[in-house]
């Protein structure tokens, strides 16, 4: 007893008297983040500051705010939106043919003069310019539809409403460049590209080979100080028809123009295409998809410097604004484009599954398709729950750029599996391309969407728990920039301050963590009531695991944790099941807590904490004392697992008989007359409506002769009294909509 008192003192002394911490423990750890930490570059800082943080820093501070999380708003369509989605949008999804613009390689000329007319390429453009001045979840909602009925008219689209001409100029450009270019930009005069990618530089933009010299040369009669460019960028998508490129480069002043600086960093330019030395028009071919992406050059490209975006006031802040604007971008394209490959998939693949017979049953009916099935429905109600909640964010003027990255990453590559289920279960039909495969562009646009706007490996890897471990943590930042004071002793004065609540911070983490840990939960404070008060406590628990054992891993690791990419990843993978988790919960809040979502909740939420599950096992099989750890996470084992059977057989149910559940599933996901999907639709509605009838069809052809069962249709007409003329009209529908759904085209020549 007397021991633990001398301890208990001995540590009172030490942390309560300021001038025995900072001799004892805050000199010590400032000296070794001082080692420990590398000098950030000039990118990394950039990105550090650019953007917000939203529910990733409640998430990691291991105390989420559930109060706060159910008061942000709900998305919602203007007037205006929701008229020009029911109008212009549904007039131009009738007019694609997917097959065809694949088969052509372009988009009809209908459709192109269509978009620039109705301002397809000016939904972000303020209205002030002559644009939509659409919200962020319009935009994703208008983007999802269309990549529903054509991929390549959806990238079309797209990119000019994304990390382009027209954000930037919206946010960083002069009043005189707005009012120039923005208007033409709305009318469709001007078509936009953006050209980022280089030979050597992807990602990796302080790799960015590509430059501009400040020189003086003759412009317009009279001598003038401007840029001199040189450039070699590829993968630009609309360059081969863009007649405004957006450049990104590294600016140098080695004369001394401008100032005493010779390297003035990254800048971002408008160049018109017809400049002088601009080469462009070439076109790659990304997996056989028609919109237009292919390489630009540009040899001694003079431009005035007010062609750099936001003038003179802007020279070195290139890559700040792409990091803001790339991050509004990468929470709307990406995650747009999978949600509408799980809507596309959902709505043909159950809807096929229903229709299609093995063994003189519904393939639905097998336990291992059924398995899959449920999977896609499930998995597209979190895609849909993560699009709508990280919209919510951009359309409260933020730019989170860890959230839209883990958006970005996790439903791309949810799409993927999808998607990839989806062809499991269609099977032959899948794989043969036609105007009847309406997932073969889906499938084959796919990878397109997980290597850009930041490769997928790269954003897990790197990007997610990279910038969340500073940018989301209440200490780690301000420590950072206490340790870089030019003031050593200041420095060190703030640095005990954050020091101390740093500790505090663990240590509640840790409490928390192991306390409700082996309470298995019982104890967390309850925020809600009904059958998902559970996940709210669960996702609570987690959050201060998850909190206390990033502490952990940045205090063993230090500056090396970047380079540890694999731990980094698996600290990534907790923080964004939790955020795709918590969009579930969200989604089932905003839509009423209807009893119909309840299997989609639990499955999704379940798949989320099994994969939290999985990646806390992987962090602590590959770090320092990892089995210790566990026992603080986990002291009773791992308690999640997979969605059991009684789950997926609850959603098997409910997309198969809900109709109305179905269509919120796949409500993206537009019906086009006389197409594929509108016959999948109408056959259904049959096999509903004439269950009895059909059934007894059925039992008839079952018991009839083999040459009377080759020509189902034929054997109709010939079908006996018990048949009205009526039911055989409605068998004759019935048996050529299944025979055209269950058929692949065929072509005369290849």
């Amino acid at each position: 007893m007397l021991i633990f008192i001398i301890i208990v003192f001995a540590i009172a002394a030490v942390f309560g008297i300021r001038a025995n911490r900072l001799r004892f423990v805050t000199k010590p750890v400032f000296n070794y983040f001082k080692k420990a930490l590398p000098p950030l570059s000039e990118t990394e800082r950039q990105a550090m500051e650019a953007g917000d943080i939203w529910w990733d820093g409640e998430l990691f501070s291991g105390r989420p705010n559930w109060q706060t999380f159910r008061s942000y708003p709900s998305p919602k369509l203007s007037h205006e939106e929701q008229a020009f989605i029911d109008n212009q949008v549904t007039t131009l999804l009738d007019m694609l043919d997917d097959h065809q613009i694949v088969t052509d390689r372009d988009l009809p000329k209908a459709v192109w003069q269509y978009l620039k007319e109705e301002g397809f390429f000016a939904l972000i453009v303020p209205k002030s310019h002559g644009g939509h001045g659409f919200s962020a979840y319009a935009n994703s909602t208008i983007v999802s539809k269309i990549a529903c009925s054509s991929l390549s008219a959806a990238v079309t689209v797209m990119v000019p409403n994304s990390l382009g001409p027209a954000e930037l100029l919206a946010h960083y450009g002069t009043q005189e460049q707005q009012d120039f270019w923005l208007p033409k930009l709305a009318n469709g005069d001007e078509v936009p590209c953006f050209a980022l990618t280089a030979l050597d530089a992807g990602s990796d933009a302080g790799a960015i080979q590509d430059y501009g010299v400040v020189c003086k040369k003759r412009y317009k009669n009279k001598m003038t100080i401007g840029i001199k460019l040189n450039w070699q960028k590829r993968y630009i998508t609309l360059a081969p028809i863009a007649t405004v490129i957006g450049l990104a480069f590294k600016l140098y002043d080695p004369d001394g123009l401008l100032g005493d600086k010779e390297d003035l960093g990254i800048c971002c330019a408008l160049i018109p295409a017809k400049t002088k030395g601009v080469t462009s028009g070439k076109r790659h071919d990304p997996m056989g998809m028609a919109f237009m992406n292919g390489p630009t050059t540009g040899e001694d490209v003079f431009v005035p410097l007010d062609a750099l975006i936001g003038g003179e006031d802007f020279i070195g802040k290139g890559w700040r604004m792409l990091v803001e604007c790339l991050s509004a971008g990468r929470g709307i394209s990406l995650p747009a484009l999978a949600t509408a490959t799980a809507h596309l998939t959902t709505r043909t693949t159950t809807a096929y599954a229903l229709i299609r017979k093995q063994f003189g049953l519904p393939i639905a009916q097998f336990e291992g398709v059924a398995e899959s099935l449920a999977h896609i429905a499930a998995m597209s109600y979190l895609t849909e729950s993560a699009r709508r909640m990280t919209t919510t964010a951009l359309d409260l003027n933020l730019s989170p750029a860890v959230i839209t990255a883990i958006t970005k990453y996790h439903l791309t590559e949810l799409g993927r599996d999808i998607i990839n289920r989806g062809f499991d279960i269609q099977a032959g039909k899948a794989v043969q391309n036609g105007p009847s495969n309406s997932l073969a562009s889906a499938y084959k646009g796919t990878p397109v969407s997980i290597t850009v706007e930041g490769a997928n490996i790269l954003t897990r890897c790197l990007m997610i728990f990279g910038q969340g471990a500073t940018r989301c943590h209440p200490f780690i930042l301000k420590e950072m920039e206490a340790v870089a004071f030019e003031d050593e002793q200041a420095g060190l004065n703030q640095f005990d301050d954050y020091l101390c609540k740093h500790i505090v911070h663990t240590m509640g983490n840790f409490g928390f963590s192991f306390f409700h840990s082996l309470t298995c939960h019982w104890f967390v404070p309850k925020v809600s009531a009904g059958p998902v008060a559970h996940y709210y406590q669960t996702l609570t628990k987690l959050s201060a695991s998850f909190a206390f054992c990033s502490d952990y891993a940045m205090l063993l690791l230090g500056g090396s944790l970047k380079r540890k990419e694999a731990t980094s990843a698996r600290l990534g993978d907790i923080l964004s099941q939790l955020y795709l988790a918590s969009s579930v919960l969200k989604r089932y809040e905003d839509d009423g807590r209807q009893v119909s979502d309840l299997p989609f909740v639990t499955y999704s939420i379940d798949h989320c904490l099994y994969q939290i599950g999985q990646a806390f096992e992987a962090f602590f099989a590959n770090i320092t004392l990892g089995k210790l750890l566990r026992i603080t996470v986990f002291p009773w084992g791992n308690p999640y697992r997979k969605p059991n059977d009684e789950n997926f057989n609850q959603v098997i149910k409910s997309v198969s008989t809900n109709t109305v559940m179905r269509e919120r599933l796949c409500n993206l996901c537009h019906v086009k007359p006389d197409s594929d999907i509108s016959n999948m639709e109408r056959l259904l509605v049959l096999l509903v409506e004439q269950k009895g009838l059909i059934s007894r069809f059925e039992m008839t052809m079952k018991q009839a002769r083999f040459d009377i069962k080759y020509d189902r249709i034929g054997a109709i007409s010939d079908l006996d009294d018990d048949f009205s003329e009526e039911e055989k009209a409605k068998l004759t529908e019935y048996e050529t909509l299944r025979q055209a759904v269950i058929n692949v085209d065929e072509f005369e020549q290849l």
